[in-house]
């Protein structure tokens, strides 16, 4: 039997913030990676989605020591932890190598992602991003991404730099916006890749993939937070159900916002797909604030789908006990 969904004054606080904090107001609410409100974790957890560094931006750093505290406080077991190299994704680069140095000691906890900007005029063939990303996954890179180059979802360049992942094993977490991998609304790019890719892992994130989760998405909600109800017909679904190696990151506002603005869908959603979905926070910055914290405590999910999706799908995709 599913457990029952939130009552009382509760659910009616995550109605109103579903309506009255989703779309623009989520971007400055939490901004993309989300900032977080003062709350047990359902957990344990595994993250699939943090970072390091951040020292030249525009918030603090966030160093393995931070990191490792704040997982405490917050019952996530380990966390995947992504650089960023492509310019459109932050104001400096955090790069594989730095990943891999400041993770070795934790490898128990902390898991290293890898990435390659797929407009590299030096790694230029299929056959080489293959022999550098063997060498990052010996190195102990469990995954690929955060993806989040400046090139259309469909590029043939990010399809060389896929297909050197699948051939591979390496999981691939992409953002998904009108600035980076970029698609339209129904994501025919994304059903592209996933057609000529049928052996690769994708991890979808960011605005275009989560509004995409409703019918009526449009090409400017693509880069930002709808707060409409969810219509019929949506992408993510419809996706979903023909490709089975895609799969979501429900970190950041963007994922927050996914399951708040419309929370009775949302929350049969969460169910629906337990076993295609993975807890995530988008953690980059001391203090930060995250929503998931609060939100997945309320939602009460069955035991099974929040099983697969707090901890079992990330370990089963990365290979981790």
């Amino acid at each position: 039997m599913d457990s029952p969904r939130p009552t009382g004054s509760r659910r009616e606080f995550l109605r109103r913030t579903a309506t009255g904090v989703a779309a623009g107001a989520v971007a400055a609410a939490f901004g993309e990676s989300g900032r977080a409100y003062a709350a047990e974790a359902p957990g344990p957890l595994f993250d699939i989605h943090t970072h390091l560094g951040m020292a030249w931006g525009s918030r603090p750093a966030l160093g393995v020591a931070d990191l490792l505290r704040w997982m405490d406080a917050h019952r996530i077991e380990a966390a995947a932890v992504l650089p960023l190299i492509s310019p459109e994704s932050w104001d400096h680069p955090l790069t594989t190598d730095y990943v891999l140095k400041e993770t070795a000691p934790h490898r128990d906890r902390l898991v290293p992602f890898c990435s390659i900007d797929p407009r590299t005029t030096i790694i230029d063939s299929r056959a080489k991003k293959v022999d550098l990303l063997k060498r990052y996954r010996d190195a102990g890179a469990r995954g690929f991404g955060e993806h989040k180059a400046g090139v259309a979802m469909d590029d043939p360049r990010n399809l060389e730099t896929l297909a050197a992942c699948a051939e591979i094993g390496l999981p691939v977490l992409f953002h998904l916006d009108n600035e980076r991998n970029m698609d339209r609304p129904g994501l025919p790019g994304l059903a592209s890749v996933l057609r000529q890719l049928p052996n690769g892992v994708f991890i979808g994130h960011a605005q275009g993939w989560w509004a995409s989760i409703s019918g009526d998405v449009t090409q400017e909600q693509l880069h930002g937070y709808p707060a409409t109800k969810v219509a019929p017909g949506g992408a993510i679904d419809a996706l979903m159900d023909q490709f089975p190696n895609l799969y979501g990151d429900l970190s950041a506002g963007s994922g927050a916002n996914a399951i708040m603005r419309d929370l009775e869908f949302g929350r049969e959603f969460l169910i629906r797909r337990a076993d295609r979905l993975i807890f995530g926070t988008d953690y980059l910055a001391p203090e930060q604030k995250v929503p998931q914290f609060d939100l997945y405590r309320d939602l009460e999910l069955p035991k099974d789908a929040a099983e697969r999706i707090y901890r079992g799908n990330a370990r089963r995709l990365l290979g981790l006990p």
